[in-house]
């Protein structure tokens, strides 16, 4: 799954503008996660038209957008569950970018992972990667 990161001035309007450039092209937000941190938003973006998406936001002023590659995983639904995936990435000196949950239920969690290195990650987690 290929995410897109946003960074920009934390201002009014900066959700709208995008979301509105987006769906003036009928591009679908699947997810969108944005925080402030001081005087920069930070969001992330997965959409169901990638490259389309990636067109119309470089064409916003004042919006930087980067792209990424993530891992998607099914996790039990279960305290330690995330902290076993976590130690295997430590354990294998695999520095995590991004861990976010996509989706959750009773039973289980998606979780999209971005990490340093996608390849040697793919293989930490070849036991619970969603194809």
């Amino acid at each position: 799954m290929k995410q897109i990161t946003i960074v920009s001035e934390n201002r009014p309007g900066m959700a709208a503008e995008i979301t509105a450039a987006l769906a003036k092209e009928n591009i679908n937000i699947e997810n969108l996660d944005a925080e402030t941190l001081g005087a920069t938003c930070v969001a992330i973006l997965i959409v169901d038209r990638y490259d389309d998406a990636l067109s119309v936001l470089h064409s916003l002023p004042h919006i930087r957008a980067v792209t990424e590659d993530a891992i998607l995983i099914r996790l039990a639904n279960k305290p330690g569950a995330l902290a076993e995936i976590a130690m295997r990435f430590k354990n294998a000196n695999i520095n995590l970018r991004s861990l976010r949950f996509i989706h959750q239920d009773a039973e289980h969690g998606i979780v999209a992972i971005s990490t340093e290195r996608s390849q040697d990650a793919l293989e930490l987690v070849s036991d619970v990667l969603i194809s």
